[in-house]
């Protein structure tokens, strides 16, 4: 028993060995915005769709408002909004021809009601480029045309972006910052652009630059319209399809406050937990023991200085994960055990989720 607890833990130390040389990779290469991007000429589409979003998307059309960019042309998608989102964003087109409402219809039959939104958004859209938005994302400066010449000078027919995430409760803490730590612990994004292999993709919804040409022959959103987690799915059959995508995190100019609280945070990763695991919950849950329970194991099997030496470990590794995300170091490393627990919530809810097939998100109801 113990030659084999020794052999284990062998296999959980080689794990956090490849966990903080990821993160390392994912802190240095990160791949800088800098140019301005005021030269390259082009229309740009910004599509964002809205479903009950009156607290957001009033901030964002601000921010887009303030970019003074005349090529932009930014369309709103109501998406059966029950609150006040499309009054709002008719209150602010009034008073700026760049933006225009399109009024949600009847969900079809085969579609959710994400992907069905940015389809028809990319319909009405005129532009070079298509830029998608999450209403609850934030814009600052001319990072819109900096990401366009940054795609243009790459050849990418996608790009997107991990936006730097806005945490102001304990809930928040508990759970938001999970999603850099798969990310930026398991996936070296530079290879996202650098690699041929299509297992080796990640995109975000929140930010989604598409080449307008390339989006408009292959209609991504259309081929992903009933996946739950269409953002990954569609970087992925891209990258099979031969063409370059790539994938970026920690821009101080764009940021999200995706969740407000606790319970909001742990539904709306629930759906999409096990994407980051190649759609594998037992791979989820055997990352989740591996890093909550591996120590135990080390300290037994090893003796307390590998165990130290073995801690350290993962103390650098969350630490490089945070200062790549632009997160705070110290609120990352006094919510890690909270947001350990906070993991195994979500990957049991996942397995609720897959035996009840059925899962509500924003009045709607998703098969699984």
């Amino acid at each position: 028993m113990t030659d084999a607890l020794v052999y284990i833990s062998i296999l959980i130390i080689s794990f956090a060995v490849l966990q903080g040389l990821v993160a390392m990779v994912n802190l240095i290469f990160r791949q800088p915005v800098g140019r301005s991007g005021q030269s390259l000429a082009g229309k740009i589409s910004v599509l964002i769709p809205v479903r009950n979003e009156e607290n957001n998307i009033g901030n964002l059309l601000s921010d887009l408002q303030r970019t003074h960019d005349p090529e932009l042309e930014i369309l709103v998608y109501d998406d059966g909004s029950s609150d006040n989102s499309a009054v709002l964003v008719k209150r602010i087109a009034d008073k700026d021809h760049r933006i225009r409402l399109i009024p949600g219809e009847e969900l079809p039959q085969g579609w959710l009601g994400k992907t069905h939104a940015c389809h028809r958004l990319a319909m009405e859209a005129q532009g070079d480029c298509f830029l998608f938005l999450d209403a609850d994302v934030r814009i600052d400066g001319n990072i819109i045309r900096k990401t366009v010449a940054l795609a243009s000078e790459n050849g990418l027919c996608l790009l997107s972006v991990f936006p730097r995430q806005i945490m102001l409760t304990p809930g928040e803490w508990c759970t938001v910052p999970l999603m850099h730590f798969i990310l930026l612990s398991l996936l070296p994004l530079i290879l996202v652009h650098h690699s041929g292999f299509s297992s080796l993709s990640a995109a975000n919804g929140q930010f989604m630059l598409f080449d307008a040409c390339v989006y408009r022959k292959y209609l991504p959103h259309e081929k992903m319209k009933a996946d739950k987690v269409e953002d990954i799915s569609i970087a992925r059959w891209l990258k099979k399809s031969g063409l370059k995508v790539a994938c970026l995190t920690g821009i101080p100019e764009i940021q999200c406050r995706m969740y407000t609280g606790f319970r909001e945070a742990v539904n709306g990763f629930t759906k999409n937990v096990s994407a980051f695991f190649g759609n594998s919950l037992l791979m989820a849950f055997l990352f989740w023991a591996i890093t909550t329970l591996g120590w135990a194991v080390v300290f037994y099997a090893c003796g307390w200085i590998i165990g130290l030496i073995y801690l350290f470990a993962l103390l650098a590794t969350r630490i490089m994960i945070s200062l790549a995300a632009k997160q705070k170091v110290q609120m990352n490393l006094l919510f890690w055990v909270p947001q350990q627990i906070t993991l195994l919530f979500i990957l049991l809810k996942s397995v609720q989720f897959k035996i009840n097939r059925k899962y509500t998100w924003k009045g709607r109801s998703i098969q699984s």
